[in-house]
């Protein structure tokens, strides 16, 4: 094996001797505002010899022989650009080109704003890549009310997202959940702030610190492997070619608080006279004081009876599904996002270039809730005569038990009397290309960290018993109080008052090293070889404790004794049916000492929190080899492997409990796996002409467990009866996919594509229900037999420049994706396995459709997106599936320029007053509907730049 090594490094060296002969041409291409271009296709005319520029505008053609020649440069919707460069032996040759908006040769389009379009740069980097992806770029994102990547992502075809206080948060790529995708910030993979899942919260990012947004949904070996729906891309801002200001100021106001809405941004870059230091320095701000109108229900299709006045043997009533629980919620929130990024580069020589990114994410989310429950009194609590059933088995009235809860913090300049939830994500990355004879290398290690942290989180509750009369609306149900001053809310009394404290964090170091080199293997132009290793070191852990204090006086006795607040609101968005009525203020409650023991006893409940705290190490190590060949003038191959080896070692909690169901002590339990994966890919790529495409790919890809599924963990709940596991026996889901897609570019900057893709998937992870030998429920994650997804793909985007008079101005934007899934291996509660699933979080249909209209000084863009309802989460039997409805948001934005550099801007967001809403195994039971309300912001906006 030793001999194999020596004879690979000879002839490495030898062949770099070779490549010693010949030449380089290495440059940057940019706009006439210094702004960098993407995409470029790079041509030596003489050798049909080519490049493309990369994301920072970048290319390199290695081993020429020397001489002259003339470089051509072709950028979709622009004419050609011709250059002269003369090579020397063991030279590298650079030179900048700047892409001028004079070139264009659009029949009557008038090219504004940037110079060369945000759309023009997307397209171009689309169909250069080798692979399946979608581009989409930040002066792109411009033209749409995002406040927030999440927002952004959501409009490229394929992509929904789960929805967070009104917010894009969790990425859904051709339907496959969150946790099945990855989120890298130039190409470092995000770590993620949850503790129970590895989702990145996209709406932790503000859209306007990213320049680019890299749809991969066919990856190549050279991209992490944990992208089996897809690999979102987030690049940020570089240095431009030339001085740049931009700002960006606003406010706005929330219809459903009437409250103000506060944002800005900063941008300032440079690059020093001798073209060698670049530096891109960036700020952004937002405060939006909101909130959302909730309505939740539990359903149940049994009711039991103590008809003998005996626990232990109860009847049961035949009735239809009703309402167990029933909660109205008001929610009040800020949110305060900040951001900040500084990155830098320096060109060392025509070789050798360092560059230092980092981004700083910052978002504080101060919350009041305010829940009125209720839950039916059934079983042993409930006699003959104390419900009715009507004629048609509904069950029309009953006792309840009901609850106040005011959820809050403490009184201090950070909580401010509210709950307060502080996450934080930050990377710093460090890096070099570096051009040694015909050898590209480049290097990155990087450092990133989230956190979410709330401390001093509260609750005080209060109860009370009194009848009640049930609707029988599965759409909208509502309890209604047979007497009025029986269910006062100054007859509550003290139910509990806790305090708890949660931390989670995740810390990721990534390191990787990739080396390119020339290689034709059939004969044609542009082959290279290209293998690198990664390393991703990753620990995740979490530290939550949970204290109950009991009041040592009366003074918390009755709900009617404390001060309190009407929050009922005659305009709730859910319906003015829904009273939520009086509860303790966020004021008191902020204000109690529950440290004094005189007033309070505290007690430390580990039974509510050490079964989430857990300690996971995840380690990562990498290794690849491809090679890109041209089989034509016309057909090249991309083809590789890619092996991952996992290492993980995870700490978890076991919680004892004595026979009388108290807690009794706690063993801490350990475990480790490990696991390699060997994953080939091809990509083929077919130009019919220099404006369609054809595309192929079959690739293979996993998805890791989520850390909390990994953790050893127990606990036995001997009051509802309920037993959770971990699983650190869990095997990643693997995937193989097919990739099929055509592309039509149009001369006026626009695409029509359409393609089909499908994907064999292998031990998805679900959360399995059943039945102990005791009648206890137990939930444990477990790894189903397989699932197959199968879509379609269509897009359109184009200027309707061939329309007569106005309609010229007119573009339009729509994008479908139908799926359809099979799931199977998954056991009911009784242990039979279930046949009626698709896999969940596969949303069948996915549309987005916008039309705009744009002259020199106005622009207006009226977008919809839709996504259809799926199963979210799978219940013990059909009964308990939850369900996320579909949602269509509609939004419009408007932007007037005053000036070359000054703008107005207004967005409407959600003019549909789209609700988050789940329901239970049938669309008309709801189980949740939240509303939001529509958002008003505008401002102005400052752009300048000046060419060096």
């Amino acid at each position: 094996m030793r001999k194999h090594y020596v004879f690979l490094l000879i002839a490495l060296i030898s062949s770099l001797a070779g490549y010693a002969q010949n030449g380089n041409i290495r440059g940057i291409i940019a706009d006439e505002n210094g702004i960098t271009v993407p995409g470029a296709n790079v041509m030596i005319e003489e050798l049909k010899k080519g490049a493309v520029s990369d994301f920072d505008g970048n290319f390199i053609l290695v081993n020429i022989p020397e001489g002259t020649y003339h470089l051509l440069i072709k950028y979709l919707g622009y004419s050609d650009f011709k250059k002269e460069v003369v090579v020397s032996n063991g030279q590298t040759s650079t030179l900048n080109v700047t892409l001028s908006s004079n070139n264009t040769e659009l029949d009557e389009v008038e090219v504004t704003g940037y110079s060369l379009g945000s759309q023009a740069r997307a397209l171009n980097t689309q169909k250069n890549k080798q692979n399946i992806t979608n581009i989409v770029s930040t002066d792109q994102i411009g033209k749409f009310p995002d406040a927030n990547i999440g927002d952004a992502v959501k409009r490229i075809p394929g992509i929904t997202m789960q929805v967070d206080q009104g917010e894009a948060r969790n990425i859904i790529i051709r339907g496959l959940s969150p946790q099945l995708n990855s989120v890298t910030l130039n190409g470092s993979r995000i770590p993620s702030a949850e503790g129970d899942n590895r989702n990145v919260q996209m709406d932790l990012i503000p859209a306007d610190m990213i320049q680019t947004i890299e749809v991969n949904k066919a990856i190549t070996p050279d991209m992490d492997a944990d992208a089996l729906g897809g690999s979102v891309n987030l690049i940020t801002k570089t240095s431009p070619q030339g001085f740049r200001l931009s700002a960006t100021a606003g406010s706005g106001i929330n219809d459903i608080t009437d409250k103000r809405i506060l944002n800005g941004s900063f941008l300032l870059g440079d690059r020093s006279n001798d073209g060698k230091f670049g530096y891109m320095l960036s700020a952004s701000f937002n405060d939006n004081d909101f909130g959302s109108d909730n309505v939740e229900a539990e359903w149940e299709d049994e009711f039991e009876y103590n008809a003998f006045d005996d626990e232990d043997n109860l009847e049961e009533v035949d009735v239809n599904p009703y309402a167990k629980v029933s909660e109205i919620r008001e929610y009040l929130v800020q949110r305060i996002r900040r951001s900040f990024s500084a990155n830098f580069d320096y060109k060392l020589n025509e070789n050798n270039n360092i560059y230092l990114k980092s981004i700083y994410n910052w978002r504080d989310d101060r919350e009041n809730r305010f829940r009125l429950e209720q839950e039916i009194l059934d079983g042993e609590d409930i006699e003959p005569g104390d419900f009715t059933v009507d004629g048609n088995g509904n069950l029309t009235s009953f006792p309840i038990e009901a609850k106040r809860q005011t959820k809050g913090g403490i009184d201090n300049n950070r909580s401010k009397n509210r709950r307060l939830e502080d996450q934080r994500m930050f990377n710093f990355s460090l890096g070099g290309e570096h051009l040694i004879k015909a050898l590209q290398i480049d290097w990155m290690a990087s450092f990133s960290k989230a956190s979410e942290e709330r401390l001093n989180e509260r609750y005080l509750e209060y109860e009370s018993e009194y009848g009640v009369t049930f609707n029988n609306n599965l759409d909208k149900p509502l309890f209604t109080p047979f007497d009025v001053v029986e269910s006062s809310y100054t007859n509550f009394e003290f139910d509990e008052l806790t305090e708890e404290n949660q931390y989670t964090e995740e810390k990721d170091v990534n390191l990787f090293a990739n080396f390119k080199l020339p290689l034709n293997i059939f004969q044609h132009k542009d082959g290279f070889l290209k293998f690198g290793t990664r390393a991703r070191l990753k620990n995740k852990n979490r530290d939550n404790n949970f204290f109950e204090y009991s009041p040592e006086t009366s003074d918390l006795d009755l709900l009617g004794g404390v001060p309190t607040r009407n929050y009922s609101d005659k305009d709730f968005l859910a319906g003015s049916q829904y009273a939520v009525g009086n509860f303790a203020t966020p004021e008191y409650l902020g204000a109690l000492n529950l440290y004094d023991v005189a007033q309070f006893e505290a007690e430390n409940l580990p039974e509510e929190y050490l079964t989430a705290n857990f300690d996971v190490n995840e380690n990562v190590y990498a290794g690849y080899a491809m090679t890109n060949q041209k089989l034509s003038d016309k057909l090249s191959m991309l083809m590789g492997v890619r092996i991952e080896h996992t290492e993980i070692n995870s700490i978890g909690n076991e919680l004892i409990f004595d026979e009388d169901g108290d807690y009794a002590g706690t063993n801490e339990l350990k475990d480790e796996n490990s696991y390699t994966n060997v994953l080939p890919g091809i990509h083929l790529k077919y130009d019919v002409s220099n404006k369609t495409v054809l595309r192929f790919a079959w690739t293979n890809t996993l998805a890791r467990p989520n850390y909390v599924d990994l953790v050893p963990y127990q606990e036995v709940n001997n009051e509802d009866e309920e037993i959770y596991l971990g699983n650190s026996e869990l095997n990643p889901t693997t995937s193989m996919n097919f990739d099929v897609m055509a592309e039509h570019y149009f001369k006026s900057v626009g695409i029509i594509s359409a393609g089909v893709f499908y994907k064999d998937i292998q031990d998805f992870v679900y959360t399995s229900q059943s039945e102990d030998t005791n009648g206890y429920e137990v939930y444990q994650p477990l790894n189903g037999d397989g699932a197959t997804v199968f879509g379609t793909e269509f897009s359109l985007q184009r200027q309707l420049d061939f329309l007569p008079g106005f309609a010229k101005n007119l573009s339009i934007y729509l994008n479908y994706t139908y799926l359809t899934s099979d799931a199977k291996g998954i056991k009911n509660e009784d242990g039979e396995e279930r046949n009626d699933l698709d896999l969940p979080q596969t949303s069948p249909n996915m549309f987005n459709a916008s039309l705009g209209y744009a002259t020199k000084k106005l622009s207006l863009r009226l977008s919809g997106n839709y996504s259809d309802a799926y199963i979210d989460e799978i219940g013990g039997r059909a009964f308990e599936d939850r369900y996320y409805d579909e949602q269509f948001f509609l939004d419009l934005n408007a932007n007037i320029s005053i000036n070359k550099n000054l703008s107005l801007y207004a967005d409407l967001n959600n003019i549909t007053n789209q609700p988050l809403r789940y329901f239970q195994g049938v669309k008309s039971r709801t189980m949740q509907m939240e509303y939001y309300g529509r958002r008003l912001t505008f401002g102005l906006k400052y752009d300048l730049f000046k060419k060096n």
